[in-house]
């Protein structure tokens, strides 16, 4: 079976294959240095996926995120792939850990806080809507 293995060194846009590979920590860190001690690759261009986004998170021990997001149509999964943390749902505060998998719901606010370990964390998206589907929200953290 035909396929590609994509990275950033050998990106390249072809034709849809049936499958495509990519090393998510070859991607660049799209998040750098707009928030400290946050990382962020996101991988929906390298795969040449029509409905799929998969974006990858790593979460500096013990840092709390100020600001979470929703969306207006696209449902998202996460996956703690490493360490722990917690997650808030509209408000809720809910606690994390490695290989826990939460479904979100388009208009529920998330946002992560690592642990001492620090949090690894995988989403996978659905389709992308048209335009801009999320929205960036300033959070509060219950005490």
């Amino acid at each position: 079976m035909d396929g590609v293995r994509s990275s950033a060194r050998t990106a390249r846009k072809a034709p849809m294959e049936p499958f495509t590979i990519v090393n998510m920590l070859e991607l660049d860190d799209s998040v750098s240095g707009r928030i400290e001690g946050l990382e962020g690759r996101f991988a929906r261009a390298h795969l040449d996926s029509r409905d799929l986004g998969v974006s990858h998170f790593r979460y500096a021990p013990n840092l709390r995120a100020s600001t979470g997001h929703r969306h207006g149509e696209q449902e998202e999964a996460y996956i703690i792939a490493a360490g722990a943390g917690q997650i808030l749902l509209d408000g809720a505060v809910h606690e994390l850990h490695q290989w826990d998998v939460v479904r979100v719901a388009p208009p529920v606010v998330r946002a992560f806080a690592a642990g001492p370990d620090g949090m690894d964390v995988i989403a996978i998206g659905g389709p992308k809507a048209e335009g801009r589907d999320g929205e960036m929200v300033e959070v509060v953290w219950p005490e």
